[in-house]
């Protein structure tokens, strides 16, 4: 039977049969394996070997293809951190959802691409970082350095372990290894910009230059009132529907719970303000102060011998202080070795608890005035205190601070009744998260209603950029539950449901009808004001002048005398037209047009004066060039990036991120 078997299963018929079965089969490999980008990354930079760079990208030739992928959680870890930082930008105004646009992926992907990229070349350059330079980059991270200015290893190890992410030192370091690696070719390239001297007088001359301009207003057109046909309200609106949008919107239903409007509370009675006063009572004693001297011979440990002959010398100071008629200040200008008291002898002037290291403040707050301690030892050495006077400490009667307990009694029972309501329709909420009418009805409060709004027209609680925020969350909008109360200040909070939502959508041209027409009639009333400019223009080029076209074509002139280049007036569009025109030729002026607000105007360029290099301090000159050498540093190594991303191959997967 066996022996049937084996001879049914030998031949060309199975072969056949089994290279068949294999076709289903490399469906479910990973694409990464045949040159895709993988199913858990969401983007991949693949290169030629350095030893056949024309080598073909197909499967299987792709095997021999050094590449580099990002994955999923690598994304995420990114644009994580790119949210905080946004976050941490814009503050109030920061808009969780508007953030997850494809947009900002796409741009941290990028990113993430061109580090990938820079990686690849410079393996492919044999650039090979050694663990030294690793150790120095690290060594010199400030959040690694200790109080003593040197590296700290339990610092560094505390640090990474908790980063976000957490990172072991090892990673670290294989990061640390990998952005070097990455940034050697950037660096190398940005530091070898230049600009010549010749370049950088030019540029000066040009950001310096100043023209004499006379702007010329056409006369104001009067409005149009022509008919607008049926014909030409469809074909604007189709040509210009992102123009017509009716923006999101939404209706809130909302409970407010303002401890402003909430009952007083009683009055704390006699007894209670005694006995808040006899559990707080260390709150109203002065501080403790004492006024001390001290004599410091300093000894880090690091050497017995030294350390012994410190303790030794500071006992022999402190009898010496201690014997009638010693002049303390004497010893200490003599022998302290504390540059800050030293001279002032060992004077350390009132001194409160917290301000000096344990064990100098623990002598000092046990002596008694008049008193010489030492040796007492530190982590700078061994000290001789002399304690010259001491103050404080002294508690305040209860009659001198009823009235203020009385009012953080007060203020304390009306928080708690507050945080008592508040948290009593919390609990009535999360018991059914999608309705505020029956907790609201529950606990006697009113159920008040808001909207439609857009995010630009709130108004009222929707005005607060966190009402605004929670309102317009795809949580609220799209689950219809309640929000987690919302703190619109001290003691006031308020809980919102949204009720109807409306997305951002096309403007139906029923509803847009009267916005298309007016749009239609402006845009006659531009054409026909650069018409009539085109026409003063053409007068001016034949050989008119302005001066008399303006009685003429009824213009009023505005003379613009030394318009500077880099201040933005008498608007950014003005100055911008103006700067970009032909330098006057032959002694006639130049001539423009320009468009401010739906009309035109027309500007003539008389004459052109170039920056006065002499006016330009050395060191000004120098700032300038080294920016331009640092403008072409930047532009060369983006281009060396921009050029590999070229001669790499680059996939991405959307769908990943």
């Amino acid at each position: 039977m066996l022996q049937k078997l084996r001879d049914k299963t030998s031949g060309w018929i199975v072969t056949v049969i089994l290279g068949l079965l294999m076709i289903p089969f490399l469906f479910v490999i990973d694409s990464s394996y045949l040159g895709g980008v993988g199913a858990q990354n969401v983007a991949k930079v693949a290169a030629p070997p350095t030893w056949w760079r024309s080598a073909p990208s197909w499967w299987p030739m792709s095997f021999l293809w050094q590449h580099h992928e990002i994955s999923s959680q690598d994304f995420r870890v990114r644009f994580e951190q790119a949210r905080q930082q946004a976050r941490q930008e814009q503050g109030e105004n920061f808009d969780p959802r508007e953030f997850e646009s494809t947009e900002n992926k796409l741009a941290v992907l990028d990113q993430m691409i061109d580090e990938q990229v820079v990686r690849l070349a410079g393996e492919q350059s044999g650039i090979v970082i050694g663990d030294n330079a690793v150790r120095e980059y690290i060594a010199a991270i400030p959040a690694f350095i200790g109080p003593d200015g040197k590296f700290n290893d339990n610092q560094y190890r505390l640090a990474l372990a908790g980063g976000n992410p957490p990172r072991t030192p090892t990673q670290f370091e294989a990061l640390v290894r990998e952005s070097i690696q990455q940034s050697v070719i950037p660096s190398a390239l940005q530091v070898s910009g230049f600009a010549t001297a010749a370049e950088a007088e030019r540029l000066l001359k040009l950001l310096g230059e100043t023209r004499d301009v006379e702007l010329a207003a056409l006369p104001e057109l009067p409005a149009d009132t022509a008919e607008v046909t049926d014909a030409q309200i469809k074909q604007w609106y189709d040509s210009h529907t992102k123009d017509f949008r009716q923006p999101e919107t939404v209706t809130l239903e909302y409970v407010e719970i303002n401890g402003a409007n909430l009952p007083a509370a009683a009055p704390a009675d006699e007894a209670a303000l005694r006995k808040r006063y006899e559990e707080e009572k260390a709150r109203f004693a002065t501080p403790e102060q004492r006024l001390a001297s001290h004599i410091l011979i300093a000894a880090d440990g690091s050497d017995p011998a030294k350390l012994k002959a410190a303790e030794e010398k500071a006992t022999r100071l402190a009898a010496e202080a201690r014997k009638p008629g010693a002049d303390f200040a004497a010893l200490a200008k003599a022998n302290s070795e504390d540059p800050g008291s030293k001279e002032h002898g060992g004077d350390l002037g009132w001194v409160e608890r917290g301000a000096m290291v344990k064990p100098f403040e623990d002598a000092l707050f046990n002596m008694q005035a008049g008193e010489v301690t030492g040796p007492v030892k530190t982590d700078f050495g061994y000290h001789v205190l002399l304690l010259r006077e001491k103050k404080g400490g002294e508690g305040r009667p209860f009659e001198d601070v009823r009235d203020q307990l009385a009012a953080e009694a007060l203020k304390a029972d009306n928080e708690r009744a507050f945080t008592d309501l508040s948290g009593r329709l919390v609990d009535l909420v999360y018991k059914n998260p999608t309705s505020l009418e029956g907790p609201a009805k529950d606990m006697g409060l009113p159920v008040q209603t808001l909207g439609p709004f857009t995010r630009t027209t709130a108004s009222g609680i929707a005005a607060n950029p966190a009402v605004l925020r929670a309102a317009f969350s795809d949580v609220l909008t799209q689950d219809g539950t309640v929000s987690d109360p919302i703190e619109l200040a001290p003691n006031h909070n308020v809980m919102i449901r949204v009720t109807e939502h409306s997305p951002e959508q096309a403007m139906p041209l029923a509803k847009a009808r009267d916005q298309v027409i007016a749009a239609i009639r402006g845009e006659r009333v531009r054409a026909a004001s650069e018409k009539a400019a085109d026409a003063v223009l053409a007068k001016l080029k034949a050989g008119q002048t302005l001066q008399a076209l303006t009685v003429s074509d009824k213009l009023q002139v505005t003379p613009l005398p030394g318009l500077p280049r880099t201040q933005p007036v008498p608007t950014p569009e003005i100055n911008r037209a103006v700067f970009s025109t032909a330098l006057p030729a032959d002694g006639k002026p130049s001539y423009g047009k320009v468009a401010m607000q739906g009309r035109y105007l027309v500007f003539a360029v008389n004459k052109v004066t170039p920056g006065n290099l002499a006016e330009i301090q050395p060191e000004q000159k120098k700032a300038f060039t080294d920016q331009l050498n640092q403008i072409d540093g930047m532009a060369a190594a983006k281009a060396y990036i921009e050029a590999m991303r070229k001669h790499y191959k680059v996939q991405t997967e959307e769908a990943n991120l």
